[in-house]
């Protein structure tokens, strides 16, 4: 391929803007382990560890921020989701992205094709055939496998994210394998707080119900189905559970009819579910973070989505597929309370919380310091900015508003929170940001210039803070 010409776009010294920046990335950064302990990468993938097809099957399929863009730019749905071949999508993709510039997709995209597969030229409709060509040639060798891009990109633990009723069959193969990066699930139960999901909610129970082996009749028994489910998952090596949820819901005094709400929804009758739905689901969340802490887990938070905004196009194309944005849903008053409840019981486990809205990073940021714990180094988190704030600016105001309110230096970093394999360039990109953020107040003058301490302290945002933080061993 080619090289780029012209100015310093994407080389050895991308977003790194002073001196002092680069020395920290180079000298302390760049080397450092992966240890992704969020993302949606398919264990199965793994497991199997077979060759991907194309480019468009790695980079392409199942990715809704590209998905977004092509749409913006009003692509036919035929090139996106629909039955266009591989080829033809990846050449409308190709078209698109040089109309991608300032939006994260660009430099992604740029970071994605030199690491891991060389491409240094600029990717355009007219260079589209040879980068598809190139690449998927060399997909079908060896390294380019699920493991082999793993190990390339030198990441040390990978944290699914799994509903409970999965049987952890691919996490079984992976850990009776040679294969030495760790693999671990990460218990995502948010289908069981869902009383107002009428005949999904209920099927979803005769599952949990089946994989448990306990009969769901009131919510003791749904209890013990989810406690069964959390023991198996912990015998697995699952030490991480996670939630995606609009807000944490509020808790408090509860009533007497919420046993009968449920009881009435298990026999489908939904017509109490929504009055009952923000009281149940308090509840459940509640008994399973007192479960979490019994177990030492770490629970973490990804709050503020709206999903599934376009009811025409989920019908086609379903959920996550590119149809969420950004919520406005009060979040504080609540987070409070259900922190406050578990604090109070002395079984708040360590907690990472996420923000999608950045109208809230302050309060955020503030509410971590409420309930830290003596002799457990930042215990809460604020955690990465993630989906539509995972770009500069986004990162940014997260970092900013850590550092002015709570204390960076026990920040646990980066994930990828991605499906592609291809996603670890975005540590790459996160950490060359942190080094020009620290870089830039060396250079004013508003830190000292004390490179060996605050290298340490990038290391540790970069690595080492996620390392002791999460129960790994």
């Amino acid at each position: 391929m080619k090289p780029q010409t012209g100015n310093s776009f994407l080389n050895e010294d991308f977003l790194l803007q002073t001196d002092t920046a680069r020395q920290l990335y180079h000298d302390y950064a760049k080397g450092l382990p992966i240890i992704d302990y969020h993302c949606h990468l398919s264990p199965q993938q793994m497991a199997e560890n077979r060759n991907f097809e194309n480019m468009t099957s790695i980079w392409l399929a199942g990715d809704h921020y590209k998905w977004r863009a092509l749409r913006t730019l009003g692509i036919d749905e035929k090139y996106i989701t629909g039955d266009a071949t591989d080829e033809e999508k990846f050449l409308k993709w190709a078209e698109a992205v040089p109309y991608t510039m300032r939006n994260p997709l660009y430099h992604w995209a740029q970071m994605e094709l030199k690491n891991p597969f060389g491409v240094t030229e600029l990717l355009t409709g007219e260079n589209a055939l040879e980068v598809y060509e190139h690449c998927s040639s060399l997909l079908q060798q060896p390294e380019y496998t699920p493991q082999g891009l793993l190990e390339h990109f030198n990441v040390e633990m990978v944290g699914t994210t799994d509903d409970p009723t999965d049987n952890l069959y691919f996490h079984q193969q992976l850990a009776n394998s040679s294969f030495k990066i760790k693999v671990l699930p990460s218990f995502r139960p948010d289908k069981a707080l869902k009383l107002s999901g009428g005949d999904s909610f209920r099927t979803y129970l005769q599952q949990l119900a089946e994989v448990s082996q306990v009969e769901i009749t009131r919510i003791d028994s749904l209890l013990e189905a989810l406690q069964q489910r959390i023991d198996y998952f912990h015998s697995n090596g699952c030490r991480i559970s996670d939630h995606g949820l609009s807000n944490l819901p509020w808790v408090g005094v509860y009533s007497g009819n919420l046993e009968k709400a449920f009881a009435a929804v298990l026999a489908g009758n939904d017509t109490e579910a929504d009055a009952y739905q923000e009281e149940f689901a308090g509840f459940i969340l509640l008994e399973l973070c007192r479960m979490y802490n019994e177990k030492g887990w770490v629970q973490q938070f990804h709050l503020g989505a709206i999903r599934n905004n376009n009811a025409r196009m989920l019908k086609v194309n379903g959920p996550d597929t590119g149809y969420d944005s950004i919520g406005d849903y009060t979040q504080i008053a609540a987070m409070s309370a259900f922190f406050n409840q578990l604090e109070g019981e002395k079984k708040l486990a360590k907690t990472v919380i996420y923000n999608l809205n950045p109208a809230d990073n302050a309060a955020f940021a503030t509410m971590i310091g409420n309930f830290q714990q003596s002799g457990i180094k930042g215990k809460m988190q604020f955690g990465s900015a993630w989906w539509f704030l995972d770009q500069l600016d986004g990162m940014k105001a997260q970092m900013d508003a850590l550092s002015n309110m709570g204390l960076i230096s026990c920040f646990i970093g980066m994930l990828t929170d991605s499906r592609s394999f291809l996603s670890y360039s975005r540590h790459e990109y996160f950490r060359r940001l942190v080094c020009n953020m620290f870089g830039n107040d060396v250079e004013q003058g508003l830190l000292p210039a004390d490179i060996p301490w605050i290298g340490k302290m990038v290391q540790d945002i970069c690595y080492y803070n996620a390392k002791s933080y999460f129960p790994l061993n």
